[in-house]
């Protein structure tokens, strides 16, 4: 069934405009009574088609529901920039994976050193990517993807999490050895091709940051990040 994202919905009745109500009539070519679902806040709205007028596609909401593919905790992907597009498969795959926002970080080993302006000209895009992924695995929000921030900010923000945790190929904990128990908001911090140097670590470890490891194997910069929202869904019963 068609999915589409809104910022505001009554229990009755809602609204879609723009580029979706292009899509519904034109692509889509759905007529009055066809149904789809609206999300909106975590939220999932079912709905039908009841009339149209100008560019404005007007619903009727017949019962709605929390979003069953919402896991239950929040997380945070602080992801040191990659080359090239790899940002743009780690954003499309994390948001499949349950990702609640992801934060680009810009760490010593980076290769890739975009400015503060160059990168912001590229979040539109990677927020349409979040958004496609979004209704193409059914979730109820559209994960937000923030504007590059440094290191130190990184690790600040972190420290606001119940667990906050750093992939480090040189060791740590395993995954298995993370409590969480009663944990509802976490961090995960992924380096760049150049992983992090030891002034990072040393920093992180400061915050209360866990190492954690994930095996002899070097796993790529767009690959750990996936292995470690597939774990963190796994240990936390949403997988």
């Amino acid at each position: 069934m068609p999915r589409f994202f809104v910022d505001e919905i009554s229990e009755k009745h809602a609204s879609i405009t723009g580029d979706d109500a292009r899509h519904i009539m034109r692509s889509l070519r759905m007529k009055t009574g066809d149904a789809l679902t609206v999300s909106c806040k975590g939220i999932d709205y079912s709905c039908v088609i009841d009339s149209f007028s100008d560019e404005t596609v007007n619903l009727e909401v017949l019962f709605f529901n929390k979003c069953k593919s919402e896991p239950t905790v929040d997380i945070t992907l602080y992801q040191a920039v990659p080359k090239l597009d790899k940002l743009e498969m780690i954003i499309q795959k994390s948001v499949e994976l349950g990702v609640s926002r992801i934060v680009p970080v810009l760490t010593r080993r980076c290769i890739s050193r975009p400015s503060e302006k160059d990168f912001s000209k590229k979040l539109g895009r990677y927020q349409n990517i979040s958004l496609s992924a979004a209704k193409q695995s059914g979730r109820g929000i559209i994960p937000e993807i923030m504007p590059i921030i440094n290191y130190t900010q990184a690790i600040e923000c972190m420290k606001k999490s119940d667990c906050s945790l750093m992939f480090y190929e040189q060791g740590g904990i395993r995954f298995s050895e993370v409590d969480f128990d009663g944990v509802r908001t976490i961090s995960l911090l992924v380096g760049s091709e150049g992983g992090f140097d030891e002034a990072e670590v040393g920093q992180a470890d400061a915050a209360g940051v866990k190492r954690i490891w994930l095996g002899d194997r070097i796993l790529r910069c767009e690959t750990a990040p996936l292995a470690a929202l597939t774990l963190t869904m796994f240990l936390t019963q949403n997988l």
